[in-house]
């Protein structure tokens, strides 16, 4: 049986429409806004409740509001344009007075150098006029005076990637991390060249007497209270070749080998022909002398001295 078609040609049939496929969107674009929202819009026109004010009182405290408002940011910005020279000028006289003080520092520290070169020598002039030929062994003893000659040179350094926190079997007040060289590493190390028959040592050019200290202060090792960074630069005055075997064969030699191996602390060491070590920063000669005949309180001599 065929299927009668719709006659297209009567105009009292209706058209669809061209979105009614669309139901759901329609529906959206229609109700736009929710029944619950406009049921209240309308509550609220019917009570007469409005967004702004309309009575004049009201009209005029909001007007009061704004404009203290807008006073307190315009007094704002004056305050800000106004202080900004001010703080511009008291950082500019700041930056002034740290340079002065750096200025004058530095002029005190040439001035200490001076001297103390000056002192030096004069020690030197009284070790030579009273030292006799003894004079120049002295002073190397002493470390008051410049040395050159052949040496080794022994660099230590911390491992890479090596922090100022961490834990471990090294673990300690003053270094934590396992990586890193520790005052105590530089003492064996120190102790170790002075066995192996070093004549005189510097570390990062800080001569290094009989009477010096190398302690740690936070994460920074000192010696003679003076803070070294790393690496560590370490001279030696000797027989080069000799000085390097006997050292890396000491039992001081092995400690650094085993620290280069299962901490990753970098070493490195050779022999030298020639190597110049400072004289020392500070030197001060002590000398002591016997009291001739010190009495006991009874008024009996003993014969013996007091320093």
């Amino acid at each position: 049986m065929s299927q009668q078609r719709p006659d297209r040609s009567n105009p009292n049939t209706p058209a669809a429409r061209p979105d009614a496929s669309m139901s759901l969107l329609t529906n959206v674009m229609d109700h736009s806004l929710d029944d619950g929202y406009a049921e209240a819009a309308a509550r609220k026109s019917e009570t007469g409740v409005r967004g702004l004010p309309r009575t004049l009182r009201a009209k005029l405290g909001l007007a009061a509001g704004l404009v203290l408002a807008a006073l307190v940011v315009t007094v704002g910005a004056a305050q800000a344009r106004i202080s900004a020279p001010t703080l511009a000028k008291e950082r500019e006289e700041l930056i002034n007075r740290i340079q002065k003080g750096t200025g004058e520092a530095d002029r005190q520290q040439k001035r200490v150098d001076a001297l103390r070169d000056d002192v030096s020598s004069m020690q030197r002039e009284a070790l030579k006029k009273h030292g006799g030929d003894k004079a120049e062994l002295l002073a190397l003893l002493s470390g008051s005076t410049q040395v050159t000659g052949p040496g080794v040179k022994l660099v230590v350094d911390d491992a890479k990637g090596a922090a100022s926190s961490g834990g471990g079997p090294r673990e300690s007040s003053g270094f934590s991390d396992t990586g890193r060289v520790r005052d105590r590493d530089m003492q064996r190390v120190v102790n170790g060249l002075w066995a192996s028959g070093a004549e005189a040592i510097s570390v990062n050019g800080q001569r290094l007497t009989s009477l010096s200290a190398i302690r740690a202060a936070g994460d920074a090792i000192l010696v003679d209270n003076k803070p070294l960074a790393p690496p560590y630069t370490v001279l030696a005055v000797g027989d080069g070749q000799r000085l390097s075997t006997a050292f890396q064969d000491s039992a001081d030699g092995q400690y650094l080998h085993v620290l280069q191996e299962n901490y990753g602390v970098r070493t490195r060491i050779s022999a030298e022909n020639e190597v110049t070590l400072p004289p020392a920063p500070s030197l001060i000669v002590r000398t002591a002398k016997p009291q001739a005949g010190a009495a006991k309180a009874d008024g009996a001599d003993t014969g013996k001295g007091t320093s």
